[in-house]
């Protein structure tokens, strides 16, 4: 069986076109970056790295890495492709691969660096995809990745609120595009923002907002709240995962040096090919 599901990939490629993230401010693209990537130093990868960026979507995350390898791969399987060519347009040294991640058309022990996030919590085996993205690393390689995580350290009503709101996402996620876009947009507006906005009040009142319901939004745009609502609600397939888990995972791929992110979002995780 194919790693990959078809209507999960037609998804994405709508959700990109129509939040192509033209519209966050770079401070917010930056600050966002900065999170997913806290724990990759760029710095300490080889003079004219080869990277792969895999499920690029609309290169928001190109954008910034770009310009730190020598060479970047965004590879895509949906039509998201075709705005990642627009918005990184500028980009000489990046590759595009209308492809997805079983079918890389990249040689194998080629890259010195990969990420592939927000990618591999939406395939059917996630454990074969990670040994996909492994087999085209060198040696020594290092990969970055972000799978969700399974609440494993929130309280017990805080699980049992995600199991409502992840019955809401079976449901959203068979509606029809256009209807779909509108419903989770209205979540955006309807719950993501008031429960953001409040947390914010909250923390600048001394509170703890660790467990708030969706306090990680409490300082960013409704634009990336509308595209994470989709990102979210709109999608059929949706795995989640303990850190010992995806441990587990990237050492079956050969990984050592494991090493996550200690912060939000969770789990960022990297990890080093054993040679």
């Amino acid at each position: 069986m194919k790693n990959k599901v078809e209507k999960v990939i037609e998804d994405f490629g709508n959700e990109w076109t129509s939040y192509s993230q033209e519209e966050i401010s770079p401070e917010e693209l930056r600050h966002s970056f900065d999170e997913y990537f806290s724990i990759v130093d760029f710095a300490a990868l080889p003079e004219g790295c080869v990277a792969a960026d895999v499920g690029c979507g609309s290169g928001r995350w190109a954008k910034l890495a770009a310009p730190l390898v020598g060479t970047l791969y965004c590879v895509e399987p949906s039509s998201a492709i075709e705005v990642a060519r627009r918005n990184l347009a500028d980009a000489r040294n990046v590759r595009f691969i209308n492809s997805d991640l079983e079918s890389m058309p990249i040689d194998d022990a080629s890259l010195d660096f990969l990420y592939c996030l927000g990618v591999l919590h939406h395939v059917p085996d996630p454990q074969a995809g990670i040994l996909s993205c492994a087999a085209k690393l060198k040696p020594g390689g290092r990969m970055l990745a972000y799978l969700y995580y399974r609440f494993d350290f929130q309280p017990l009503w805080f699980r049992a609120l995600w199991r409502v709101s992840d019955l809401l996402r079976r449901l959203i996620s068979r509606l029809p595009y256009g209807l779909k876009l509108v419903t989770t947009w209205l979540i955006a507006v309807l719950v993501y923002l008031p429960l953001a906005r409040l947390s914010g009040v909250f923390e600048r009142l001394g509170a703890d907002v660790t467990h708030f319901p969706l306090s990680y939004y409490r300082r960013r745009s409704v634009y990336a709240m509308k595209t994470d609502a989709l990102d979210r609600f709109g999608t059929s397939l949706e795995l989640r995962f303990t850190q010992p888990e995806i441990r587990a995972m990237f050492e079956r791929a050969g990984f050592e040096s494991i090493e996550f992110s200690p912060g939000k979002p969770y789990w960022c995780v990297t990890g080093i090919k054993a040679g």
